[in-house]
């Protein structure tokens, strides 16, 4: 039995039961594949089934507001993805009259859409002949046919479409692009791979070769960035001042708090630090510390310190992005993981 063969049947007796897989609706199944970018099934599925439920057509999606789609997205980070999300909902409402497109070559012109993205939708919904590649795909191949290319190279990138288009053609496209990815997640894994029970190890050029664990090979990632984040906690008769994010950073229009940046993780005290605090919120403000914390972000670690404020003055003209918000409203305001968490501590000590 060949390599496709044998993925299949095995994915037949091992795949998950999983909402998506029951349905050709080809919205349903962009719902599901940008939400699991980047993404556990288990943290996923969740975010799927309340969005499905919140906006179960195209159209109702296209009509919510940014603020509910961050809301419902809040503890899934990316939220890039999100905002990308609603403006392809929209576009799809107004050029495609509500009818969410199946062929590849429509899907890649929408916003958020990758060429992954748009393989995975078209064959899934329409059956279009073209192979996937994901984390999971990637690593299978690389393991299985002994491609050591990088696979975040030019040359590996190249080199695996060409190799998962050839594997594909002929076959269901919906069932094997399935079959592939739920091997890759379940039998092929990265760490601890079910090499003795795998129907394919005879065939492997990693097992046969002792080379699973260097495979498949990856680029050095960029270093990260370390942020110092100084939070100011201003809370009056039920209310608490919130700064609403702009674009050109992280959390582009989440809720945080008034924040000064700093290079470095600086003692408030010392004399920069302390006199931008009086600068900002008046010259006999009362500062206390009240906690750290370290979040963590793909490209940047963000080292938070949270201060609570007494006897401040507020220039809403200098700070137009704050505001003040009833308690009673924090749960309606899309906001970073690091703020609720924060929050839920502060709120109920």
């Amino acid at each position: 039995m060949d390599f496709q063969n044998e993925i299949i049947s095995w994915y037949q007796i091992n795949k998950r039961n999983l909402p998506w897989r029951s349905t050709k609706d080809a919205y349903v199944i962009w719902l599901s594949e940008i939400i699991l970018q980047q993404t556990r099934v288990e943290q996923g599925l969740p975010y799927f089934n309340k969005f499905l439920e919140a906006y179960p057509t195209v159209g109702d999606f296209a009509s919510a507001s940014e603020t509910q789609v961050l809301k419902l997205w809040q503890g899934l980070g990316y939220y890039s993805r999100g905002r990308n999300m609603l403006f392809t909902a929209q576009q799809v409402n107004d050029l495609y009259d509500g009818v969410f497109p199946v062929q590849y070559n429509e899907l890649i012109k929408l916003k958020g859409v990758g060429e992954y993205t748009a393989a995975a939708i078209s064959s899934f919904s329409s059956g279009e002949i073209k192979a996937v590649l994901d984390g999971n795909v990637f690593r299978v191949l690389s393991r299985y046919f002994g491609v050591n290319h990088p696979i975040n190279s030019s040359i590996g990138k190249k080199e695996f479409s060409a190799l998962a288009q050839s594997l594909i053609e002929g076959q269901d496209a919906s069932v094997y692009n399935q079959a592939i990815m739920e091997f890759g997640a379940l039998q092929c894994k990265p760490k601890s791979p079910v090499c003795g029970l795998c129907p394919v190890q005879s065939g492997c050029y990693a097992y046969q070769h002792n080379q699973v664990n260097q495979l498949p090979v990856k680029l050095k990632k960029l270093i990260k960035r370390n942020r110092y984040f100084n939070y100011f906690i201003c809370v009056e008769e039920g209310r608490i001042l919130l700064n609403h994010r702009g674009a050109g950073d992280i959390w582009q229009h989440l809720y945080d708090f008034p924040m000064i940046e700093t290079e470095q993780e600086d003692n408030l005290f010392e004399a920069g630090l302390v006199n931008k605090v009086k600068h900002k919120f008046g010259a006999n403000v009362v500062i206390k510390p009240i906690m750290k914390v370290k979040h963590l972000l793909t490209h940047q670690t963000i080292f938070a310190e949270f201060f609570g404020l007494e006897n401040y003055i507020l220039n809403f003209n200098h700070d137009s992005t704050f505001k003040w918000v009833d308690l009673s409203e924090l749960e309606e305001l899309p906001q970073p993981k690091m703020i609720t968490d924060f929050l839920n501590f502060y709120l109920t000590k």
